[in-house]
């Protein structure tokens, strides 16, 4: 059992008795997300670099530009509240 290895989750294939595929939609009792279809950052991604290189290409192709510069704007405060928290000489960046 490794310490950051995540455990996966468990699938079943489960068909109901009386079930007729007819339309081709697959099973109604399938367990999707409503926006996995949309995001390369889901699946089986193996390995860190991987991960956070799908999640910077998803950042960076994002059309929502407001949200980006949200997230832009929240990770600046907190990487000046801990530079403030440690006490970091902040005088650098002011003149």
């Amino acid at each position: 059992m490794g310490i950051l290895k995540l455990k996966k989750n468990k699938k079943y294939s489960y068909t109901p008795r009386y079930y007729e595929n007819k339309r081709g939609e697959g099973s109604p009792f399938e367990m999707k997300h409503k926006f996995d279809d949309f995001r390369k950052t889901v699946g089986n991604n193996s390995g860190i670099k991987n991960k956070v290189n799908n999640a910077w290409d998803d950042f960076k192709n994002n059309p929502d530009r407001a949200a980006n510069r949200r997230i832009l704007i929240i990770v600046g405060v907190l990487v000046f509240l801990f530079l403030l928290i440690i006490d970091f000489d902040l005088s650098i960046f002011f003149s």
